[in-house]
């Protein structure tokens, strides 16, 4: 029994879904903290990892605390996924995520993410060599559609081959971010799955996490921009759904968690941690009093005591 198989024992399962330039390790351990299931890392290129990209291989770096934890692939050359796939399970990963849904610019100008959707034997290609280049669970990031392609006929395509578990954004490629999450595909793709899906997108409460459960009957959830801010949210969730009620998380508590994961973020990355750090620290003072000011300030931190001096000030 593979980790996903345990964990949908006592589901939903809630999962932090990969996001490029945010799901570091030490964010990673903050969402651990507050209650998720399992965590995912940023893209890794998998031709980083062909090559033996040093920048790359630097993303592999993680701790025994994030576990279970999925490493999630791009790039668009099936030959080059085999090799990515046997050094990310040598790294210590508990699975691997292939990524067809990225909308990001420069992944699809390369033919990568969400535009491989449009080549369906292309996508079975590459998730074969993923299987034959690990022994780990490998499960597969979609989205609703793009062009006359929907997650459906993605599906249809590649449900023989074992997959552990399937990621579906709600949104189609030309919405990626905004506008409405369509519940039905998501619905439909769980229908013709079969097996372990969670739904991802415009989950940024308890409640839109309740709701998005109850219209579209799957196994857990993928929450990523919705956590910007308020990595608690995984907690909340939780509470919410055995309660129906869920405690607010108000300044104190969040110059806690502010500290914690500077702390995180200087252990992991030196002090380029804490430059990475700083749109987190804007995402957290969000609807504070004086945000303006502390933006300011906070975008320009390079310290930890530069952090905790910032912090003080604050009532």
């Amino acid at each position: 029994m593979n980790f996903w198989q345990k964990l949908n024992k006592n589901k939903p399962i809630l999962a932090l879904a990969p996001m490029a330039g945010v799901t570091d390790s030490a964010f990673r351990q903050i969402c651990k903290h507050y209650g998720a299931d399992v965590v995912y890392t940023e893209m890794v290129s998998a031709d980083g990892l062909y090559y033996g990209s040093k920048k790359t291989m630097e993303l592999l770096k993680l701790s025994k605390k994030e576990k279970p934890i999925v490493v999630q692939l791009f790039g668009k050359r099936p030959e080059t996924f085999i090799k990515a796939a046997s050094v990310c399970q040598a790294a210590g990963f508990d699975g691997i995520d292939i990524n067809f849904g990225c909308p990001a610019k420069k992944v699809v100008a390369h033919g990568g993410g969400v535009t491989l959707m449009r080549d369906l034997n292309r996508c079975r290609q590459i998730i074969e060599a993923v299987l034959s280049g690990t022994s780990l669970p490998v499960s597969v990031k979609i989205r609703a559609g793009i062009d006359d392609v929907t997650a459906v006929d993605f599906i249809s395509n590649i449900k023989d081959l074992p997959i552990a578990a399937l990621m579906v954004h709600g949104r189609y490629f030309k919405n990626p971010f905004s506008g409405p999450v369509d519940r039905d595909m998501i619905k439909r793709a769980k229908r013709e799955f079969g097996g372990i899906v969670l739904a991802n997108g415009g989950i940024a409460s308890p409640e839109a996490a309740k709701e998005m459960l109850d219209k579209t009957g799957v196994d857990g959830l993928g929450l990523a921009r919705g956590l910007y801010g308020q990595p608690w949210l995984f907690k909340q969730i939780k509470d919410y759904l055995k309660t129906d009620q869920y405690k607010t998380v108000g300044p104190i508590e969040i110059k806690k968690v502010i500290l914690r994961h500077a702390k995180l973020a200087l252990a992991t990355k030196n002090s380029h941690g804490l430059v990475e750090l700083r749109k987190h620290l804007l995402w957290y003072v969000a609807g504070w009093s004086e945000a303006k000011k502390l933006r300011s300030e906070l975008v320009q931190v390079e310290t930890l005591a530069a952090i905790e001096q910032i912090l003080n000030r604050i009532s």
